[in-house]
């Protein structure tokens, strides 16, 4: 499977930082949160995070301005139906994500794969809320994500191979 539409639940620190890797290496990014005004502070956080680059000369002011093109914003969790992949980068609460999992199970096409960030609850916990466990997996991205080059990979006991290479795919 190819992943062509790259989805984000969350656009706070670590959602917007995650949303800002996946433009910049090319995928199409949705991302998504319960409020508009959340989402126009992270694509905001983008395009600062973007700027400083371009003044320090490590991105030349086109490409930023594309990354940018490449991240559009939702407040509506049905959306997420247009994406190939999802990481959810909410809270760490638990109630929260379970809820999250069980909607995106329910409105993501059976083939997408299902992530989180988080760095406290077990995967299998997670994926038990969904009719996919097979296909869902943490992805433990670094703060700060555009800097820190390193995603932890976990997986869950019912996690296929096939999802571990495509996410691994992804990392690299």
């Amino acid at each position: 499977m190819e992943v062509k539409k790259f989805g984000i639940i969350g656009s706070g620190q670590m959602g917007n930082g995650i949303a800002q890797v996946a433009a910049a290496s090319g995928l199409d990014v949705l991302m998504s949160d319960i409020k508009e005004e959340f989402t126009e502070k992270g694509k905001n956080s983008i395009a600062k995070n973007l700027g400083r680059m371009v003044e320090k000369g490590k991105l030349d002011a086109a490409d930023a301005d594309a990354t940018l093109a490449r991240v559009s914003t939702t407040v509506n969790l049905e959306d997420m139906q247009e994406v190939d992949f999802v990481v959810e980068a909410a809270v760490e609460r638990e109630d929260l994500k379970f809820k999250i999992f069980q909607d995106l199970d329910r409105i993501c096409n059976k083939h997408v794969i299902l992530s989180t960030n988080t760095s406290s609850i077990p995967i299998g916990r997670i994926a038990a809320q969904t009719g996919r466990p097979d296909k869902v997996i943490g992805m433990h991205f670094m703060n700060p994500v555009p800097i820190m080059k390193l995603v932890e990979v976990i997986r869950g006991l019912a996690t296929s191979e096939e999802t571990f290479q495509l996410t691994w795919s992804l990392c690299e």
